[in-house]
């Protein structure tokens, strides 16, 4: 079997049940901006497991998939080089994150992903934690 390549999200750090998504939304905590809302789980009480993060555009934003994938290929990479980098530290605070699109995300290019992923992390972490 074939390893991902180098620059995708594992799937050890994505959300994948609906369940997980219903009880990270359930907690209604929630940041946003001009293109993403962020919904936050739980706050961890054990560092040892990972941060799990949902991706999601409705097609209330855009009726191509095409469209809808392109946004969550960019914020998911945006989000994996902000943890690299170090500049997402504050989600390892919860146990999951959810980024909603909004409207504005289709006119969205990388460099605006990168800086709206960071900030609606911190504004969550500043906010609840």
């Amino acid at each position: 079997m074939q390893s991902p390549p180098r620059n995708v999200l594992k799937k050890e750090f994505r959300l994948k049940k609906n369940s997980s998504f219903k009880a990270t939304y359930l907690q209604r905590r929630i940041a946003s901006d001009e293109f993403f809302v962020l919904y936050g789980g739980r706050t961890k009480e054990n560092a040892d497991f990972p941060t799990k993060t949902g991706f999601v555009v409705s097609k209330k934003i855009h009726k191509r998939a095409v469209k809808r994938n392109r946004i969550k290929r960019l914020v998911r990479e945006a989000f994996r080089l902000a943890q690299l980098s170090g500049e997402a530290k504050n989600s390892d605070l919860f146990q999951s994150l959810i980024y909603v699109a909004k409207e504005g995300a289709l006119k969205l290019d990388f460099k605006k992903a990168q800086i709206s992923v960071t900030k609606l992390i911190n504004k969550l972490a500043n906010k609840f934690i």
